[in-house]
């Protein structure tokens, strides 16, 4: 498939959804992909990226960022918050705040170093106990608790289900984030990103559909 073939479609995406493609941002999920795709995408003029992983992202990106202008990279995968200081340094987005003691540990980092990477809050939508996020009925608390923090919340993030219908999770994010007047929604995968973009989405997360199959670790 390739960068330019989902550029269009998000493009085809944006207007059957009467938006402007301005209000979307294509996240290239780069995780576990061999370097020299990687390098391809950049060198297509592709800028900005998505890690799961603080330590992969540490071996990959400030070589690039010291060879490419502009690049931008957003965590999307759990953080320990063993690991939060190093994700200051290396991420301009974090998508994956899910827990108070993790955002506890953001707000002390952050007044330490005077600055913090925009922040999502993940929740888990299906309420899946194998999958981080905060669950449905406790996210306008926690967004809450955030805020009396003074973190930069940005908005919210979610990943569905696979063997469910996404919209449905993909409108639950939005409610979620309307009403606690949020505008940012990563939400939406190679699969579902168009669905996701019908409803609101902010941020697609696309990653085979652009470098193709990931490499087994």
């Amino acid at each position: 498939m390739g960068l330019s073939e989902i550029q269009d479609r998000i493009a085809k995406a944006c207007t059957e959804a009467g938006r402007d493609t301005s209000e979307v941002q294509l996240i290239a999920v780069s995780k576990v992909q061999p370097l020299d795709r990687v390098e391809a995408v950049l060198e297509e003029g592709h800028r900005l990226f998505g890690e799961n992983r603080v330590q992969e992202a540490a071996g990959k990106w400030p070589d690039f960022k010291a060879r490419f202008g502009g690049v931008s990279v957003h965590l999307i995968g759990p953080l320990q918050t063993n690991k939060a200081r190093q994700a200051f340094e290396l991420f301009d987005a974090i998508h994956s705040v899910d827990r108070p003691k993790l955002a506890r540990t953001i707000a002390r980092i952050a007044q330490e170093e005077g600055h913090c990477p925009e922040l999502f809050i993940q929740v888990n939508t299906g309420e899946e106990e194998q999958k981080a996020g905060v669950l449905p009925a406790d996210a306008d608390g926690f967004i809450a608790e955030c805020r009396e923090m003074d973190l930069p919340l940005r908005g919210l993030m979610c990943i569905p289900p696979v063997e469910e219908t996404p919209s449905l999770h993909f409108s639950l994010l939005r409610k979620i984030a309307e009403r606690n007047g949020l505008c940012g929604l990563s939400m939406g995968m190679s699969s579902d990103f168009e669905q996701a973009i019908a409803l609101g989405a902010t941020h697609v997360r696309v990653g085979s559909a652009i470098f193709g199959d990931r490499v087994k670790t």
